[in-house]
């Protein structure tokens, strides 16, 4: 009889490959996730990540990475949360680092290639795709779709992440029953990068940062352009953009940020110093998910806040719209991947490469 495999094996394995294949930002890798844990090996009832998701959204950190690490936690606690977490991380910090050593070596970035438009828009049908099948575990009454919609429409109109879901998780409990800055604002100092510094510097990046990866934008301009000067804008824009065409989190731009100003230490401490408040912030709530579900007024809460999270997952499909599906062809390679999804339980890596070739050939 075979040997049973490992947890932890099994949990390196899953998560490295979805590091390495995951394009398209925190809404993609969890509509990956979800089929991949959920729908294709059934470690998870979709409830319970549903649950997951909510605790990852309610903390600072790149969610899908703390999705990740969570799922690592109930499979096979807590060295399966470093281990998913690392497996998942690591790729995307690896790819980066090979781009910022091309970029430093030969001053631009790869080119990105034609089937990137034929990836954008099937991304964006796998993303409604997981919108759908979550939100159809997430609406248990018509108060939470209700909810939902209004978190949708808050979200499209530029309201705050944390805020809504927050105000989603409260209003259901009620139907129911800074670390501060190196340098002072308005002050101007130039001063050299030092491995303390950048170290200090994405721990507390890593400490508050809420929201998608363009938040993290608006700290490094404000910090490493603005402020420390350690960065030009032009170097932040192709650290952004390194980030966002490598797979895995888009968080991975701090492992270009460090090799651009300390070389390969600098690489690996900004890596570590983003990613470790996501590791201990896990750590500290993991356990605490399934008591959530005890009491009424908690599973109330945590039920409206499953509800806007995925609220929050099609107000992303929905403003990505526009880049992604600017022409009638690439709205056809959306529509048929959303049909293929939504009728067959296709792994959406092949729904990723399809797009791709199908881009290459039509757009």
């Amino acid at each position: 009889m075979a040997a049973e495999p490992s947890p932890l094996g099994e949990l390196a394995r899953v998560f490295a490959r979805l590091g390495s294949t995951s394009f398209g930002g925190p809404a993609a890798h969890i509509a990956l996730m979800e089929e991949e844990i959920v729908a294709r090996r059934g470690w998870l009832p979709r409830e319970r990540f549903l649950d997951l998701l909510g605790a990852a959204n309610l903390v600072p950190g790149p969610n899908s990475s703390e999705l990740a690490m969570h799922v690592g936690w109930q499979r096979a606690g807590g060295a399966g949360l470093v281990v998913a977490g690392l497996a998942f991380i690591m790729p995307a910090a690896l790819i980066t680092a090979a781009v910022a050593w091309s970029y430093v070596r030969f001053g631009i970035l790869p080119a990105v290639s034609p089937p990137l438009g034929g990836i954008r828009a099937a991304l964006v049908a796998v993303i409604l795709g997981a919108a759908w099948r979550l939100g159809r575990a997430a609406v248990r009454s018509r108060a939470l779709l209700v909810e939902g919609l209004l978190v949708l429409i808050a979200s499209l109109l530029g309201g705050n992440e944390l805020f809504l879901l927050l105000a989603a998780g409260a209003l259901g409990a009620s139907w129911k029953a800074g670390i501060p800055g190196f340098v002072r604002p308005g002050t101007v100092r130039v001063l050299d990068p030092t491995f303390l510094g950048l170290t200090l510097y994405f721990l507390k990046i890593g400490s508050i940062l809420y929201g998608s990866g363009y938040v993290l934008v608006a700290f490094l301009e404000g910090g490493l352009v603005d402020r420390l000067h350690w960065l030009t804008r032009q170097q932040l824009l192709d650290a952004v953009a390194a980030g966002q065409f490598t797979p895995g989190p888009v968080l991975s731009t701090a492992t270009f940020v460090g090799y651009l100003l300390l070389g390969w230490p600098g690489a690996a401490l900004a890596t570590i110093a983003i990613f470790l408040p996501s590791f201990i912030f896990v750590a500290a709530t993991s356990p605490l998910v399934g008591r959530l579900r005890r009491t009424p007024w908690t599973a109330a809460f945590l039920d409206a806040v499953n509800m806007a999270a995925v609220a929050l997952i099609l107000a992303v499909a929905i403003r990505l719209m526009p880049e992604a599906l600017p022409g009638l062809r690439q709205g056809a390679i959306a529509a048929a991947a959303f049909l293929v999804l939504a009728r067959w339980p296709v792994n959406p890596a092949w729904i990723i490469g399809a797009g791709a070739a199908i881009g290459a050939l039509v757009l």
